[in-house]
């Protein structure tokens, strides 16, 4: 990959418009409540978290968190001027939620929705240090977000327009007219770039046992990048594969079975259904890129690369950054936020990858979901001053 040096990340007619919006983050919104869990080993977590035992913590951490706080707030803090679409009550813990925006930004909130008739979501998130995170999740007002919800007219003024977490909104995986893909072909109407992200659902839940083979293949038509993570989409489109990965997984984690065929092949059939950039997250494994044609990139709507060949049918597997792990909340929605940046710096795709893990990796250096996130140019500072990666084996078990 060439210097992010070589490219300067200055605006060009393509580039960011100052004092105005470039995007919109609507989806899932929640307050999530973080006990500091943080003396708490591995050993001592998998011994006492069962029932009848008193593990001592320390303070309780208040954060936003659903798609629409983590990745919103981490463009925010990366200089990108953003608004926040989503739903929350007129309770106590959606008075937290808007405080905690208005503290942010005074307008990075404006868009979102206060309804009297439903409860604000939050979560509660459990994230000792070495061990994946746990949560105990209220949907609330995110079950009665809809199509409805949406302004779309505010999507004229802006770059784009993202979307995260529908299968753990109600309304999105709806049987008989699921809302996620009449909100992305209203919003691609409107000219806008589109992004989707993903959650995994509960498996027994209405939305694990949804067709989203079927959700998928209306709303992909519509969206230009997707960034699913690679248990969520084998879990939605290949379950067989994710049982027969899950049964190798003696701890769970199918990461070390992900292979180069699988990865390839099966973007592919996402590409094929109609997106036009797959980002898979793939944990302490990377980000694996793959990308369609030039003429089918070149409908991207406003965010769209001016040197829109250097993003042209490529594919790239990304290794993680080094650091010391402290919580990992939130560090998809980083990812993600980091990878919009760059699109919307108009960088390059190999740059925009780096910058994409570079965020993920800032993130997991604290307990919450953003207070790890540093300003663009501290961010591509570390990348420029050698910062560390992992090491990829790409062949491992296949």
């Amino acid at each position: 990959m060439e210097s992010l040096k070589t490219n300067p990340i200055m605006p060009n007619a393509n580039g960011l418009i100052k004092n105005k919006f470039n995007v919109i983050v609507s989806g899932h919104l929640c307050l999530d409540i973080f006990p500091d869990v943080s003396r708490c080993n591995s050993e001592q977590f998998q011994k006492g978290f069962v029932p009848g035992h008193l593990i001592n913590v320390g303070s309780m951490t208040f954060s936003t968190g659903g798609a629409v706080s983590n990745t919103g707030i981490t463009l925010h803090k990366l200089g990108i001027c953003t608004q926040l679409m989503g739903k929350v009550g007129n309770d106590t813990l959606g008075q937290i939620v808007r405080h905690i925006l208005a503290a942010h930004s005074p307008h990075l909130g404006e868009g979102i929705i206060i309804d009297p008739k439903v409860d604000t979501s939050y979560t509660i998130v459990i994230s000792p240090p070495g061990v994946d995170r746990i949560f105990l999740h209220n949907p609330g007002a995110n079950d009665t977000y809809s199509a409805e919800d949406v302004c779309y007219s505010s999507l004229n003024d802006v770059r784009l327009f993202h979307f995260g977490y529908p299968p753990l909104m109600k309304m999105m995986y709806a049987p008989h007219k699921p809302h996620i893909a009449e909100i992305f072909r209203l919003a691609k109407e409107t000219g806008v770039t589109t992004s989707l992200d993903m959650a995994f659902p509960d498996a027994d839940s209405p939305a694990g046992k949804a067709n989203w083979h079927s959700i998928l293949e209306s709303t992909l038509p519509y969206v230009d990048i997707f960034m699913p993570s690679i248990e969520e989409i084998l879990f939605m489109l290949y379950r067989s594969v994710y049982d027969e990965l899950k049964k190798k997984a003696i701890d769970g984690d199918i990461l070390p079975f992900i292979t180069p065929t699988l990865l390839s092949g099966l973007c592919l059939d996402l590409l094929n259904m109609g997106a036009k950039i797959i980002g898979l997250k793939l944990g302490h494994r990377g980000l694996y890129i793959r990308t369609a044609n030039y003429s089918i990139l070149n409908g991207m709507g406003r965010a769209k690369p001016s040197h829109l060949e250097s993003w042209t049918s490529k594919e790239l597997w990304v290794p993680c950054f080094v650091v010391d792990v402290i919580g990992t909340a939130g560090a998809g929605d980083a990812t993600i936020g980091g990878f919009l940046s760059g699109l919307l710096h108009d960088l390059t795709l190999e740059q925009t990858t780096e910058a994409a893990l570079a965020v993920g990796a800032c993130c997991v250096e604290a307990t919450d979901t953003t207070s790890g996130i540093r300003s663009w140019e501290q961010t591509l500072h570390r990348i420029e001053n050698g910062w560390q990666k992992r090491t990829l084996d790409i062949k491992l078990h296949d």
